[in-house]
């Protein structure tokens, strides 16, 4: 392995074509050499570009993919009550809107058929507006959240991208339809820097294969653009076939790039990123020249020096590429790689090493959204689930108890209905902290709800009522910590709860537990809320 790996380095070959220059003349050591240099270096360029294509891309999947989920948390408190009342609803979208600002240019809501209702910023111009001939209108109706054809919106006459989803009441009826614009240009969506690129002749372009424009460019002249024709460019029409990945092509100008395609899976998009052959390649013409104005003397001198001068430079880059192999096997954990020298190779491991931090940090926040709620930053359901499932198995393995505390607030609606959701908010985080204070660290607190807790208490000791007990004593402190008042606006308010105890075992599953702690939370509050009531899990018995 050691010896075919010499065989087929970089600076092995390098080597072996200088002899074979030497052997053959300036004229086929020129010959070889262009076209070695040519292969060479268009696989380095075309992994670069399919390197930045990629961050590209990820970039801004990740802007929709935010972008959607406001829109869908907007949808799921927009008040059904304002409606009928656009100024009240106008002001509602004002200040989602000052809070947030992902939507640079405001939100419109429709009826069902694509009248406007009430729109923000407010334009005057889009009073009577029929959006029931857009696509995305249509597709939000039927309960998918639905992103338009970028175009040129006709109130404010810039490029912009709308998204769309439906409001539904709480039958799950669809009442409205939410709209939410972006500019195309907007600082950090979707536009391209001037800096964004590699090389002087770089770019970037963003394509909608549905609608076959070009979305976003670094040559401004170009967005919202319909692409080239089949047949104008080879790898333009495989991409548009689904083709991903790199490949040398000449463009609709006549002028040939290095290119390489990455999806952008939200929207079905794709970027590519692409650079000049001619400048990606200058290198090769630089070396022509040096190579035909040398001797055969000076060539011989030359093959012995660049032989040494190569292995010492490639060391470091073949170091560093045995490590990043190692890396993505899972040998060696993910980790920088170490620079060595201040020149090409150590900015290319710089250029690395920053890209797998963005590319770690990313991973990390979206496994943390994955498992805890965005608001109070508890475990949430799928979390809640998985620690159920190691909670109940370690209990058969050991013999012992667990716990399932409901926890359904009473006497918070009112909050949210007189004082609004922020203040709602701030008074779940306020229960959050004091259900937090209450619980061992091996305990588990998850908020499954809009105003539902569960507390998974695991490795009771003792008998069914000894268990009981216990979970009895901790529902106590639960609700003693939840009855205190809260401060909200300057005014102290009471809230309740109704808590629902299930007591089990490892012969019960997750499922079993959680509705069991259920049934037990809807007695306590049709007795009165303010209490806890328990019930032990039993396993479901299947029909015959």
């Amino acid at each position: 392995m050691k010896f075919q790996r010499v065989i087929g380095s970089l600076a092995t070959r390098i080597i072996l074509v200088g002899i074979v220059f030497v052997a053959l003349g300036t004229l086929a050591r020129t010959f070889v050499l262009t076209q070695y240099l040519r292969e060479d270096v268009g696989a380095v360029m075309a992994t670069q570009q399919l390197t930045l294509a990629n961050y590209v891309a990820r970039d801004i999947d990740q802007n929709i993919l935010e972008r959607q989920k406001l829109l869908q948390q907007m949808a799921a408190t927009l008040p059904l009550d304002q409606l009928n009342h656009p100024a009240q609803l106008r002001e509602w979208l004002g200040s989602r809107h000052a809070l947030q600002s992902s939507f640079s240019d405001g939100f419109v809501v429709t009826t069902t058929n694509g009248q406007v209702v009430a729109d923000y910023p407010e334009r005057p111009e889009r009073a009577g507006l029929d959006y029931g001939d857009h696509d995305y209108i249509r597709v939000a109706r039927d309960g998918v959240i639905a992103i338009g054809a970028p175009a040129v919106d006709p109130v404010i006459q810039k490029p912009i991208l709308p998204m769309a989803v439906s409001v539904r009441d709480a039958s799950g009826k669809v009442q409205a339809i939410l709209i939410g614009t972006t500019a195309l240009d907007a600082t950090g969506f979707l536009s391209f820097a001037p800096n964004d690129r590699v090389g002087e002749g770089g770019s970037f372009l963003l394509i909608s294969p549905r609608d076959r424009l070009f979305v976003a460019s670094t040559d401004p002249a170009m967005v919202l653009k319909p692409t080239p024709a089949d047949g104008v460019n080879p790898l333009h029409d495989r991409a548009m076939q689904g083709y991903r990945g790199t490949g040398i092509t000449v463009n609709a100008q006549g002028v040939e790039e290095i290119s390489a395609v990455a999806s952008v899976p939200s929207t079905g998009w794709f970027v590519v990123a692409r650079i000049p052959s001619s400048e990606a390649f200058a290198v090769i013409g630089r070396t022509q020249q040096y190579v035909a104005k040398n001797t055969f003397l000076s060539m011989v001198v030359f093959l012995l020096i660049t032989g040494g001068f190569l292995i010492y430079v490639f060391r470091p880059l073949l170091h560093a590429a045995d490590h990043a192999d190692r890396m993505t096997r899972g040998d060696v954990p993910l980790e920088p790689l170490r620079v060595v020298r201040q020149d090409e190779v150590g900015h290319l491991t710089e250029a690395f090493n920053r890209l797998l931090e963005k590319l770690q940090a990313s991973q990390a926040k979206m496994e943390h959204m994955a498992h805890h709620d965005v608001l109070t930053g508890l475990p949430n359901r799928a979390l809640l689930n998985d620690r159920l499932t190691q909670a109940l198995a370690r209990a058969s393995r050991n013999q012992t108890q667990l716990a399932l505390l409901y926890v359904d607030l009473d006497r918070f609606k009112p909050i949210n209905d007189l004082l609004g959701h922020e203040a709602g908010d701030a008074a779940l985080m306020q229960i959050a902290q004091r259900l937090t204070e209450v619980v061992r660290e091996s305990d588990t607190l998850a908020r499954v709800g809009g105003d539902e807790f569960v507390l998974l208490l695991t490795d009771l000791q003792g008998s069914g009522e000894h268990a009981k007990a216990a979970a009895s004593a901790v529902a106590t402190k639960c609700l003693d910590a939840i009855a205190k008042p809260i401060t909200l606006h300057g005014d102290q308010h009471t809230i309740g709860a109704s808590i629902g105890i299930a007591l089990g075992d490892g012969t019960v599953s997750p499922q079993d537990l959680q509705v069991a702690a259920d049934s037990a939370m809807y007695k306590a509050k049709q007795a009165g809320g303010q209490r806890s009531y328990c019930i032990p899990a039993r396993p479901a018995i299947a029909s015959a």
